[in-house]
C-alpha cells in the first residue's frame, strides 16, 4: 500500500529571533575559495572546449549577470529583509495566503469603437471567465476632446473607446452591476471627468458610492515623464490628483485613486530600476502632496495602487516586483510614518510588455506573453492584463484576446506556480538581483529627492533624460546584433504574415457625433452653465474639484467642455524641447 503523503510539510528552523540560520564568516570563507578553485578549473576547462556563447551576460535592462550566485554573494537578512507573507516589509507578497486564498484578478484591456460596442465585449469577457474590467479610451478622450471637435478627426474610437458624457458611460456600462464589478480606467490628464461621469453613474442608479470599487490611473506625473497626455501643467496636474485622493478617500472609499503607473515608463524605454525608482518616486510625491493638504497619511495612502510593465527578463521581473514592495514599505514606514498596515502594503497590477511584441512572426508573442505573465505570478501582482499577439497590427480580435485570457487561466490552474506562494524566495539569484535592483533604484530617487522630490525633477526634465539615454541604448544593442528578438534580428525569415485584425468601422464619428448633437440639444441651458460655473470657481479657488465636477456630469456636460473649464482656469503645458 502506497504510503499517504503528508498534508503539512515541516517548517524550516529559524533561530530564535526569527532568522534562517546563516553561514558563518568561515564557512562564507571557505564558499569564495572553493568557487575560485571552480572558476579556475572546471570552469576554465569546459570553456577551453565550448568558448562562452556571447561576450558578456545582462538582463534586459543590462545589469551584469554572474555565472554563478551563492551565499557569499547575498547579503540576506530573512527578518529584515523577506519576512513572511502579507507581512512587513511584504517582499514575499503582500497577502499571507496569496494565491492559494484567491488568484490574481484576470483584468484584460479593453475599448474601442462606439460605447455600445466595448459594452459587448465587457460582457463576453466576463462571460469567458474575466474577474474585472479596464477600459481603454480613445485618444481625443485621452486629451479632454470630445468626438465632435476638429482634433478629434479620424481618431474617435481607434484606439479605446469613445466617452463624451454621462449619456456614453451609461451605455457602456449597461447591464453591468458597478457594486459587484471592479472597473479600471486608463485615463490621466482628464482622469477626474471620467472618475465623475462613474460616480454621477453609481448616483443615478442607486448605488451607494462606498460600494463602487475600481481604480483611475490618474498618474499626472508619469504624463510628463513618458506618455503625454496631459491636461495642465505639472503643479495643477498635481492639485487636481490631490482634490481626487482627498474626495475619494471620504466618499468613495474602495477606489484606488491613483494607479502610479512605470508602465508607460517602461514602455518608453526605463530600464527596470528606472522603472522602480521613478514609480516609486511618483508615488512618494503623491504622498507628500497629499499630507500637505492636511490628510493624514494612512487615511488616504491603503488605495493609493501601482501598475508594472512585465518585460522579457523572466528574473529580473520578478526581482524588480519584489524589490518595489519592500521599497515602498520601508518609505511608507520610515518616511512618513505610517502606522496601518494597509498604507504600507504596495498592491500592483502588471500588464506584459507591449514593447516586447513584434509584428514579424506574430504567433512568436504567444510564446513572449506566456513568460511574461508566469514572471508576474511569480512575482506576486494582484491582477494582471496579458498583451494579444496581434496588438502590434491593432486592437485585438476576439480569438486574439481570448487566447491571451486563455493564457493567465492556463498559469493560473496548470501550471502549479499559484500552489505556493513566493516559491523563488530564497533562490540566490533571485535576492541578489533584488538587492541589486533596489540598490539602483535608491540611487536615482536619493538624486530626485536632492531636487526637492519628483515634481522639481521632471520640470528639469531629469527622468526624461535618463529615459531617453536607455532606449538609445537598448536600441543601439538591438541594432548591433547584441541582443536577439526572435524572428526580429535573428531566426528571421522572408515569409509574409497574414493575420486576422481588428478593423474600427470609420462611421463610428459620425454616429458619435450625431448622439452628441442630440445631447446637447436636449439639455438644460440653465443647469448646464450653473455647473459649469461651479467647476470654474472651484478650479479659481481652493475648492475640491470633484463634487462640482460630478455635478456637471448630472447636467450632461461633456469631457471637453469640463476640461476647457480646466484649461481655461488652470493653464495648458507644452513639453519644453531638449535634444
Amino acid at each position: 500500500m502506497a504510503q499517504r503523503v503528508p498534508d503539512v510539510v515541516d517548517e524550516p528552523t529559524f533561530t530564535s529571533d526569527g532568522e534562517a540560520p546563516a553561514l558563518g564568516d568561515e564557512a562564507l570563507r571557505v564558499l569564495k575559495d572553493q568557487v575560485s578553485r571552480w572558476r579556475e578549473g572546471p570552469v576554465a576547462k569546459a570553456y577551453g572546449t565550448w568558448p562562452p556563447r556571447q561576450k558578456s551576460f545582462e538582463t534586459w535592462s543590462g545589469v551584469p549577470v554572474p555565472d554563478l550566485v551563492t551565499p557569499a554573494d547575498v547579503d540576506l537578512d530573512y527578518a529584515r529583509d523577506l519576512g513572511l507573507p502579507g507581512e512587513y516589509p511584504f517582499t514575499r507578497g503582500v497577502q499571507s495566503t496569496m494565491y492559494r486564498g484567491r488568484l490574481w484578478t484576470m483584468r484584460m484591456f479593453a475599448g474601442f469603437g462606439a460605447p455600445e460596442q466595448t459594452n459587448e465585449r465587457f460582457r463576453y469577457l466576463l462571460n469567458e471567465g474575466q474577474t474585472g474590467l479596464s477600459t481603454a479610451f480613445d485618444f481625443p478622450t485621452l486629451m479632454g476632446y470630445d468626438s465632435d471637435s476638429p482634433r478629434s478627426l479620424g481618431e474617435v474610437g481607434m484606439c479605446g473607446v469613445a466617452v463624451d458624457s454621462l449619456r456614453d458611460m451609461e451605455v457602456l456600462f449597461d447591464q453591468i452591476p458597478l457594486d459587484k464589478v471592479t472597473t479600471s480606467m486608463t485615463i490621466n490628464g482628464p482622469a477626474i471627468v471620467l472618475l465623475g461621469f462613474y460616480v454621477a453613474l453609481a448616483d443615478v442608479r442607486g448605488i451607494a458610492r462606498d460600494q463602487v470599487g475600481g481604480t483611475v490611473q490618474n498618474d499626472c506625473l508619469k504624463e510628463f515623464i513618458a506618455q503625454h497626455a496631459w491636461l495642465v501643467p505639472p503643479r495643477p496636474a498635481m492639485r487636481i490628483v490631490t482634490d481626487m485622493i482627498e474626495f475619494c478617500s471620504r466618499e468613495v472609499p474602495r477606489w484606488n485613486t491613483v494607479s502610479i503607473s512605470g508602465y508607460h515608463i517602461r514602455e518608453a524605454g526605463a530600464t527596470a530600476a528606472q522603472e522602480l525608482a521613478f514609480t516609486l518616486a511618483d508615488g512618494l510625491e503623491y504622498v507628500k502632496w497629499g499630507i500637505d493638504r492636511g490628510m493624514q497619511v494612512d487615511e488616504f495612502a491603503p488605495r493609493l495602487s501601482f501598475f508594472f510593465d512585465v518585460h522579457n527578463d523572466f528574473f529580473e521581473e520578478i526581482a524588480k516586483f519584489r524589490a518595489a514592495r519592500r521599497m515602498w514599505a520601508r518609505f511608507m514606514k520610515e518616511r512618513f510614518g505610517a502606522t496601518k498596515v494597509a498604507s504600507m502594503k504596495l498592491r500592483t497590477h502588471a500588464q506584459t510588455a507591449g514593447v516586447s511584441l513584434t509584428a514579424q512572426q506574430p504567433y512568436n508573442n504567444v510564446a513572449r506573453v506566456a513568460l511574461q505573465a508566469m514572471a508576474a505570478v511569480l512575482g506576486g501582482t494582484q491582477s494582471l492584463h496579458t498583451n494579444s499577439l496581434d496588438e502590434t497590427y491593432a486592437l485585438p480580435t476576439e480569438d486574439a484576446v481570448t487566447i491571451a485570457l486563455r493564457t493567465q487561466q492556463v498559469v493560473a490552474h496548470e501550471s502549479g506556480v499559484a500552489n505556493t506562494i513566493d516559491p523563488l524566495a530564497g533562490s540566490y539569484y533571485v535576492e541578489w538581483l533584488t538587492n541589486r535592483l533596489e540598490h539602483e533604484a535608491l540611487d536615482y530617487i536619493r538624486r530626485i529627492d536632492e531636487m526637492g522630490g519628483m515634481v522639481e525633477a521632471v520640470e528639469r526634465n531629469y527622468p526624461q533624460r535618463e529615459i531617453a539615454r536607455s532606449s538609445y541604448e537598448f536600441e543601439r544593442k538591438l541594432n548591433d546584433g547584441e541582443r536577439v528578438m526572435v524572428g526580429l534580428n535573428d531566426y528571421v525569415n522572408d515569409e509574409g504574415t497574414n493575420i486576422p485584425t481588428l478593423r474600427i468601422d470609420e462611421t463610428v464619428q459620425k454616429k458619435q457625433c450625431e448622439n452628441l448633437a442630440k445631447l446637447k440639444a436636449g439639455r438644460s441651458k440653465v443647469e448646464l452653465d450653473k455647473a459649469l460655473g461651479e467647476v470654474r470657481q472651484a478650479a479659481s479657488g481652493d475648492g475640491n474639484l470633484m463634487p462640482p465636477i460630478i455635478a456637471a456630469a448630472r447636467a450632461y456636460a461633456t469631457e471637453q467642455e469640463i476640461c476647457d473649464v480646466l484649461r481655461e482656469t488652470l493653464g495648458t503645458y507644452t513639453d519644453p524641447a531638449e535634444f
